[in-house]
């Protein structure tokens, strides 16, 4: 009786065409939170939005079927009122990025009636603020605020009912590293194609189409695959509250094809134009995942003697939303709020965690873009991935030294050559990177006399990894990378060691040789080339860099500088 089910075509489709028209007669929804962060800097002008635009669409897209979450819209309107509030009261930009975090506690809080996982997630990962008191408080009273209103309104009852966990061994904890493994591969394979969807070449051709019609199309996709497969229609909660529940058993095959629809209607509401996250999908596959990784190992499988299949899909949720949002801490903590047991505390630490350093491993750590496309910082990132990191090298040579060089002859050396970092040398092998601080800290943990003995080196003051780029890298990969480890530049080798957007983690082999170094990249350097790129006629070339020759100067020889 395939006539009486044309509303599941027809509702998402209309809703799809109220929301294009939406959105392409009154304008952007707004900037998302890379942007709002960006604001509160001053790196570009502040325009925050209030959200009458952004929550009316997301009401329209959820409620019509769109395969999306609330969360996004929730998350990115607090941080837009946060900041607006800011801008109002001419506050410090200290106290904007205070308001901000606290508008996007505030936002995921009420989203899933988890305070506490709203807190970590104002400080975690691409979208944290500058830590501080004042941050800290303001992000904990939004919090509380936002739920309290929340339960007053809606009730306390938990926006998932889950099942207890159910624990058969401590040696089930190794499987989870495996769930882990497989959630990675979810979430990478989610941020994929969302990025997809809101690239470029793609949005310029739906750019082209009349208004409205690229998001009914979408619509109508969407209906058309919830006729066979209606868990994808809207937010998706029920699914998993029958997935996690006792009678809810689902055989396996028709899960593993769930989970390619869910996927791409996810995608495809996301590239159309509807408004919403990606946290309420995340969580969907994870939760799909989870149940049939679950299943292989019992009854449908390996026969194994495991829990159930509900417990591996509690982890998979998180796992999946760790690795999508970058955000394993959040993760673990808004499933530990909604099960409140503290047996899945374990499991979930394993496979989150896991999940979120190999995703990070092969995507970097760029905003995912999981709460909604950010038109701005799209815009900003293409304009940095246009330009090659050698843009941003320094117009002086690095300054090189042996790796039994004293901490106080190195420090003079640095200060003298008015640097604020120097590589360390091993023979012909760049093998760590020392700044002035580290230096600093060595040195004035010393007597107050001390000896040439007790002096140490400069391989002893390295206080972790070296951070490097291959010359082939573009601005965005070297923010990517100085932005996490709170660097101001680092070096750049002619070694082609990148391969898509993953950055390079650590020494390879012996170290990095000397004579593949072609320079330094800072972030002084990346606002020139930008400088440069704004203004053409002022500066139109990059300064050469003078670098030492490797092949007769010795890192043991006086230190390696030249000007430009």
């Amino acid at each position: 009786d395939w006539l009486s089910l044309w509303p599941v075509v027809v509702v998402p489709t209309l809703g799809g065409l109220v929301v294009g028209l939406l959105r392409r007669f009154t304008g952007e929804l707004g900037p998302g939170l890379p942007s709002l962060m960006a604001m509160a800097d001053g790196a570009v002008m502040a325009q925050p939005r209030l959200p009458f635009q952004r929550l009316l669409g997301a009401s329209v897209s959820l409620g019509s079927g769109a395969s999306l979450g609330p969360e996004g819209p929730s998350v990115e309107s607090g941080g837009n009122i946060g900041l607006w509030v800011a801008l109002k009261g001419s506050l410090s930009p200290q106290s904007q990025k205070a308001l901000v975090a606290a508008g996007v506690a505030a936002g995921l809080a009420s989203s899933f009636k988890a305070p506490i996982a709203g807190v970590f997630f104002a400080f975690e990962g691409s979208f944290s603020a500058i830590q501080g008191r004042p941050s800290v408080r303001a992000v904990l009273v939004a919090a509380v605020a936002s739920s309290l209103v929340t339960q007053l309104v809606l009730g306390d009852a938990p926006i998932l009912r889950l099942p207890a966990y159910e624990v058969r061994s401590p040696l089930e904890l190794p499987l989870y590293l495996g769930l882990g493994l497989l959630a990675s591969g979810m979430s990478w394979a989610l941020v994929s194609l969302l990025a997809l969807g809101r690239s470029e070449a793609l949005q310029q051709r739906l750019a082209k189409l009349p208004p409205g019609l690229p998001t009914a199309c979408g619509g109508a996709l969407v209906g058309l695959m919830a006729l066979v497969f209606p868990q994808v229609l809207g937010v998706g909660y029920d699914t998993i509250e029958a997935l996690l529940g006792s009678n809810g058993g689902v055989p396996l095959a028709t899960l593993l094809v769930l989970l390619g629809v869910k996927l791409l209607a996810t995608g495809i509401s996301n590239a159309t134009g509807f408004v919403g996250g990606g946290f309420a999908p995340s969580l969907f596959l994870g939760a799909v995942l989870g149940n049939c990784y679950g299943q292989l190992l019992g009854e449908s499988g390996l026969h194994l003697p495991v829990a159930e299949p509900p417990a591996y899909a509690m982890v998979g949720m998180a796992a999946v939303l760790a690795g999508s949002a970058r955000a394993p801490l959040t993760a673990l903590l808004l499933l530990f709020e909604l099960t409140h047991d503290i047996r899945i505390v374990l499991p979930l630490m394993a496979a989150a965690g896991l999940s979120a350093a190999l995703v990070e491993r092969w995507q970097g750590l760029a905003d995912p873009g999981l709460l909604g496309p950010d038109l701005q910082e799209e815009q900003r990132r293409r304009r940095l991935t246009a330009l090659a990191v050698s843009d941003a090298f320094e117009p002086e040579a690095p300054l090189v030294l042996a790796a039994d060089v004293p901490a106080d002859e190195a420090l003079a050396q640095l200060v003298e050559s008015h640097g604020h970092c120097l590589l360390v040398a091993d023979g012909a092998w760049v093998v760590g990177l020392v700044t002035l601080p580290d230096l600093q800290r060595a040195i004035s943990s010393l007597p107050a006399s001390p000896t040439a003995e007790s002096m140490p080196t400069l391989l002893a003051c390295r206080r972790g990894d070296l951070v490097w780029l291959p010359e082939t890298a573009h601005l965005a990969q070297l923010e990517d990378q100085l932005n996490p480890n709170g660097l101001r530049q680092l070096p750049v080798f002619a070694l082609d060691q990148l391969g898509g957007e993953a950055l390079p983690q650590g020494l390879p082999g012996k170290g990095l040789p000397l004579a593949a170094l072609r320079g330094i990249a800072s972030r002084d350097g990346m606002a020139r080339a930008l400088a440069r790129q704004l203004s053409p006629a002022l500066l139109t070339q990059p300064n050469p860099v003078a670098l030492p020759n490797p092949a007769t100067t010795a890192p043991q020889d006086p230190p390696l500088q030249a000007g430009a």
